[in-house]
């Protein structure tokens, strides 16, 4: 009988830590969520509250007419998307491949990806302008002088792409390996190839779709990061997103404000997107019927 109540002892003491637990949790969120959520209030109580003219919107529906909004928004749209594509088609071939046939290489490729850590992008953006502008004046009767002139066109600038791949490789290659790291890929190749399947068709059918969060997770933090890169488009002399919300800031400091606080939200939106995209559909659908 006394080992029948011990149980029924401690079922208090369990009680009052799961609340001690629940406590403490609320506090910390409300403390993350004040740290957040407060300059946010404050940038949107600038955006509207105009002094001499009071409560207005107009730094909100003035936006899209803006000169130069959707220009420099498509523009980093672009640039955002070739960037995404061409850090997918470095990583996700190279770090399948070392894990399958060179694994003794895997350090070589982790501190290469890792260089862009080290340089500070004014550094890499000073190399930059320097190499283009060594560029034209030495080889001035060679082929390459057209292609020193391409990659610098101002409607789709090829040298910023370049630069944004250099500095998401550390990020991209840290969420890839991971989710390599989480499936057992000789298995799933192996698998696939025993069944008949190409070597590509056993990449694209067999291991992407095991890797849908870490792409998906590149992905955005490749986004993220050309939404809110500036340093290296600014020196270039370019002016995507967020070169023209720092130009703007100077004669219509409220639509700036207003600008970036619509940037945040939509940020934080695609992030929740892909978290929900990312997760199993198993894990999805309980949540569905869970709610």
């Amino acid at each position: 009988m006394a080992r029948l109540a011990a149980p029924r002892a401690t079922a208090p003491r369990v009680t009052a830590l799961r609340g001690r637990i629940r406590w403490s949790r609320g506090v910390v969120l409300l403390i993350a969520g004040t740290y957040f959520l407060l300059p946010m209030v404050c940038s949107v109580v600038f955006s509207i509250d105009v002094p001499g003219q009071g409560i207005t919107f107009d730094a909100y529906t003035g936006i899209l007419g803006a000169d130069g909004f959707l220009d420099s928004l498509t523009l980093t749209l672009e640039l955002a998307a070739a960037t995404v594509t061409l850090v997918l088609l470095l990583l996700v071939p190279a770090l399948i491949t070392v894990r399958l046939s060179a694994p003794r290489l895997r350090w070589v490729v982790e501190v290469v990806c890792s260089l862009p850590l080290v340089v500070p992008a004014i550094a890499l953006v000073a190399g930059i302008g320097t190499v283009l502008r060594w560029g034209p004046d030495h080889l001035a009767d060679t082929p390459l002088y057209d292609t020193f002139i391409a990659i610098q066109d101002p409607d789709f600038p090829i040298v910023l792409v370049l630069a944004y791949t250099l500095m998401a490789l550390p990020l991209a290659y840290r969420t890839l390996d991971g989710g390599l790291a989480a499936i057992d890929l000789k298995v799933l190749v192996e698998a696939a190839r025993a069944c008949g399947a190409s070597w590509p068709r056993a990449v694209l059918q067999v291991v992407l779709p095991n890797l849908r969060g870490a792409l998906l997770n590149t992905t955005f933090l490749t986004l993220a990061l050309v939404l809110g890169e500036y340093t290296v488009a600014a020196i270039l002399g370019y002016r995507p997103f967020a070169v023209w919300i720092v130009g703007i800031g100077g004669s219509q400091a409220e639509m700036s404000v207003a600008v970036s606080v619509i940037g945040l939200l939509v940020t934080w939106v695609l992030l929740l997107a892909l978290a929900t995209a990312g997760r199993p559909r198993s894990a999805r659908t309980t949540t569905t019927e869970t709610s």
